[in-house]
Parts: C-alpha cells; sequence; structure tokens
C-alpha cells in the first residue's frame, strides 16, 4: 500500500482536489467490510484519469485510501454536511444506497486512529500545497473533483444533473470565479446546476476563504458523463470521457484566466 497521499506539484494557481480516487484499503480495515463494502461501489472511479493533463501547471493532491477507510472530504469532528438529509458520515456505516458496508463497524478509537493516520496527511498535504501556490501567485484556487452515480434514491430525487458546481451559495470563492464556471459550464452540451444537492463538500468549505486570497470549488460530475455505464465495472468510455475532458479543460482555462486577473 502506497502513503495515504500522492502530490504532483505545479507552477499554476489551481490546485486540484481528489478525495475520494482511491482505492487503497489496509487490509486489517478490509477484513472488517462485509462483501458489500469490499465492492467499493461508492469510489469516484477514474476521475483522476478524467483530469490528467487538462490544465499545464495545475498541481494534484490525491488521497489514496478509499472513502470507506475515511472521508478526506468530511468534517473531521463529524458534523453533517447536510443536516436533515441522508449523506454518509465520517468513517461512512452505510454505502450510497443505505445498506450495510461493515461486518466489524468501526470503533471511535478507529475512527480517531484513521483521522490522524489517513485525513489529517491529506489534508496538511492540500494546505500546504495551497499557501504555496498562493505565495507564488497571490491567489490560490481549490477545485474539488468528485464525481458520483447519476440517480441515487437514497441521497436524491431524480437524475443528477451532469456538472453539479458547489460553491455554498457562493461563499467559498469570488463572484467572478462562480460566474466564470457557470457561464463555461452552461454553454457546454452538458446540464448544469448552480449549488442544487452538492453545495461543496467540507474540504470546499473549510478552505474557500475568499477574502484571504483562497478559492474553493466543487464539480460534482454525473459518472454517466464518462462511464459506459455506472456499474461495476465501472469502465471508463474513452469517447464520453474525450468529449467531457474538452469542456473540462475549457473550465479550468477560465478559471486560472479568471483567478490571475483578480491577482493581477
Amino acid at each position: 500500500m502506497s502513503g495515504p497521499v500522492e502530490v504532483t506539484r505545479g507552477d499554476g494557481p489551481i490546485v486540484l482536489g481528489l478525495p475520494h480516487t482511491g482505492t487503497d484499503v489496509p487490509a486489517s480495515i478490509e477484513a472488517k467490510l462485509n462483501a458489500r463494502g469490499r465492492e467499493l461501489a461508492d469510489t469516484d472511479w477514474h476521475i483522476h484519469s478524467l483530469y490528467e493533463r487538462l490544465l499545464p501547471g495545475a498541481t494534484t493532491v490525491r488521497a489514496t485510501f478509499h472513502r470507506y477507510v475515511i472521508d478526506a472530504n468530511r468534517d473531521p469532528g463529524g458534523v453533517s454536511l447536510y443536516p436533515g438529509q441522508n449523506t454518509t458520515t465520517l468513517v461512512p456505516l452505510t454505502d450510497f444506497d443505505g445498506q450495510d458496508i461493515w461486518d466489524i463497524p468501526p470503533t471511535e478509537k478507529d475512527i480517531v486512529e484513521r483521522r490522524e493516520a489517513f485525513h489529517a496527511p491529506y489534508h496538511a498535504a492540500l494546505r500546504a500545497e495551497l499557501e504555496r501556490v498562493k505565495a507564488i501567485h497571490g491567489i490560490a484556487v481549490l477545485y474539488d473533483c468528485h464525481s458520483i452515480r447519476s440517480h441515487i434514491p437514497f441521497l436524491f430525487d431524480g437524475i443528477l444533473p451532469d456538472l453539479n458546481i458547489g460553491t455554498n451559495n457562493g461563499v467559498t470563492c469570488a463572484s467572478a470565479i462562480e460566474a466564470i464556471i457557470h457561464e463555461f459550464a452552461s454553454s457546454s452540451p452538458y446540464s448544469t446546476i448552480l449549488n442544487g444537492r452538492f453545495k461543496g463538500g467540507w474540504t470546499t468549505r473549510h478552505y474557500g476563504r475568499p477574502t484571504e486570497g483562497f478559492h474553493a470549488i466543487q464539480m460534482e460530475l454525473a459518472q454517466s458523463t464518462y462511464l459506459s455505464a455506472e456499474t461495476a465495472p465501472w469502465a471508463y468510455d474513452t469517447t464520453k470521457a474525450n468529449r467531457l475532458r474538452r469542456w473540462l479543460k475549457d473550465i479550468l482555462d477560465a478559471i486560472q484566466d479568471t483567478a490571475l486577473e483578480i491577482a493581477a
């Protein structure tokens, strides 16, 4: 098993956060998952490949561990992101369909140990890279990369739009950055929503401090936009993905241009 985080440094103002693409599960933890849990169905499948080399100069910070070990996009204190709505916890007890994933559920001690071994190193690396690029450019933009099945009745009604932009209702980034993302996404052939079911996870809300020069956005993609099917084996569809990559590149380029204008 590799370390809990992989960092690829770039010299631009954008940091791509990849908290949910990892599939590493230590053997001692895997042994406690049930058969359903071991399927790792709630992975953000192939998202690191989808964004690879889209933006020259971008920094990437990727968690290698699976979200069932501990979710790097949840409040380390366990506070719910969406009070009153179904969601998963810091260490999920169920999958996105509300089904149990553990034969032996994690104890409080397990959660504390995993928080220190996995969650904390990921965020230490992410924080360090955001501070590094801000020192270079006077601004840092965290673009948090996510994907999810487009139809999950346990979490939301109906079919999810293709591109789900989250800025916690405009709190986590400058209005100019929010506007340019929404403009480019809306001009694409993909259905788009701003601050719908996904308003940005803990990472976006924690790091997005526009008055201090740190801006954060979450992009939640429907997996139907780039997978052959939203079921195992979760195959990457190159034709679909290349079509989507063209628009994601435009969005990232526009964010970078706008960020540099703000910092100028």
